[in-house]
Parts: C-alpha cells; sequence; structure tokens
C-alpha cells in the first residue's frame, strides 16, 4: 500500500487520536508486548539530556514519553495535535507544559530547543520532509534529533511473520483493548508502508540534519535515528 492512499487530513488523524486517547497507553503495552517502555528508555537515553536542558518531544501523546525527562530535571515541552490526548495527559500531569501544535507548523521560535525528539509519530505527517525541517528550524546550531519510529526488521524471515501480525492480528488486538479497531488499522497499514531505516536517513539529510546515524532495535522493528543541526545553518 503507498503512503499516498494512506494520506490524511490532519484534523482526520488527530481526531483518530482523540478517540483512542483514554487507552492509548495500555493498549500500546499490550500489543508490543510490553516493549515499548524498552524503545522510550533507549530514545531518552540517545536523547542524552542533561538537568536544564530544554528539550521538544513531539507526538508526545499523552505525555508518557516526556515524563522521564521531566523527572530527570530536563525542561520538556510535550507537544502533540491531539487535544484529546493532552487532555489526558495534563490531568495527569499538570506539571507539564503540554503545547497544541502541527508538525509542520511548530509554534516556537528559531532555536528554542537544545534536543528535539519525536516517537512513533513522525510516520503520521503526511509532509515527512516537512516536519524534519521544522524541528531543525528549532533546534539551537549544534542541537540534536532522536526519531524513535518503526521500521524494517533485518531478517526476512521474521520480518514476514511481523508484517502479517501488523496487518492480521494487531487491529483485533486492539480493538479489544482500545475498543477501536478502525484507528489500528490505519496505524498498522502506516507502519507497513513506512520508509526503512536508510531511507528515513536520507530524508533527514535532505531536511538539513547532519552527522545521521541509526541504530536498530529489536531485530529492526523500531530504529533510532540520530543526528545534529549543523552550526551553519
Amino acid at each position: 500500500m503507498s503512503r499516498a492512499s494512506l494520506e490524511k487530513k490532519p484534523r482526520e488523524v488527530a481526531s483518530m487520536f482523540d478517540g483512542i486517547a483514554r487507552r492509548y497507553d495500555l493498549t500500546n503495552d499490550v500489543i508490543s508486548l510490553g516493549q515499548d517502555r524498552r524503545w522510550r528508555r533507549l530514545t531518552i537515553d540517545a536523547v542524552g539530556a542533561a538537568p536544564g536542558e530544554k528539550v521538544l518531544d513531539l507526538a508526545a501523546g499523552t505525555g508518557t514519553s516526556s515524563e522521564p525527562f521531566a523527572d530527570e530535571g530536563v525542561r520538556v515541552v510535550p507537544c502533540d495535535f491531539s487535544i484529546g490526548m493532552l487532555q489526558v495527559g495534563k490531568a495527569r500531569r499538570p506539571d507539564l507544559s503540554f503545547t497544541a501544535g502541527d508538525a509542520t507548523r511548530l509554534p516556537f521560535a528559531d532555536a528554542s530547543f537544545d534536543a528535539v525528539t519525536i516517537s512513533f509519530g513522525l510516520r503520521n505527517v503526511v509532509d515527512t520532509v516537512g516536519a524534519l525541517r521544522e524541528m531543525l528550524r528549532v533546534t539551537r546550531p549544534g542541537g540534536r534529533i532522536v526519531v524513535c519510529e518503526f521500521s524494517s526488521p533485518t531478517w526476512t524471515p521474521f520480518r514476514t511473520v511481523y508484517q502479517e501480525y501488523l496487518m492480521k492480528a494487531l487491529p483485533k488486538v486492539a480493538g479489544v483493548v482500545a475498543k477501536d479497531a478502525g484507528s489500528y488499522e490505519y496505524l498498522a497499514e502506516s507502519i507497513a508502508s513506512w520508509p526503512d531505516q536508510v531511507a528515513l536517513a536520507h530524508l533527514m539529510q535532505e531536511a538539513g540534519w547532519r552527522k545521521v546515524a541509526y541504530r536498530n532495535v529489536s531485530g529492526g522493528i523500531v530504529a533510532l535515528h540520530r543526528a545534529t543541526r549543523p552550526a551553519d545553518v
């Protein structure tokens, strides 16, 4: 299935996430067999933010990915375009600065952050390179980006099993937990059509990021891409 066939208007995608916000974190735990917590921890480690640094956490949803930053003294700003997700997160962590924003038109000044990270959200943005350029804009020169996203398993036999799970089992399991199989059918299709590790690295370079590198996690089910904003941009 092509990326074009999966394109939704931003408001349609936001509405979809609004609808699954209250059970989103529980559903992620179930469908990933608890691995999502490890993936997020590895993302935080890859960002390597020191206390006092300012980090933009895009596609933060309910703030699950932002809380560890805050607990370690990092000035984290959770940002998402789903108001429903933000409301659930704010109710749980009123101390965090939840902000509504579109990844392709971020409501922040140039060079506002020491680092920017996005976990499992970049594939839901229609203009991938445009979003990566916006992240570059709001990151200070010498600052960094970490993208945690589903990717392509490196072992071919396992890749086939994984794709079968995505397209058949994941929506059914999610439908039981989240009571919304339709949204997870879209998410499964978006994962299956997403660029592989090398292709995403090239998109990041196209957007202006430098020193792009990636690390496979869980056999390539997930990849962590890291890069730096050059000083002359």
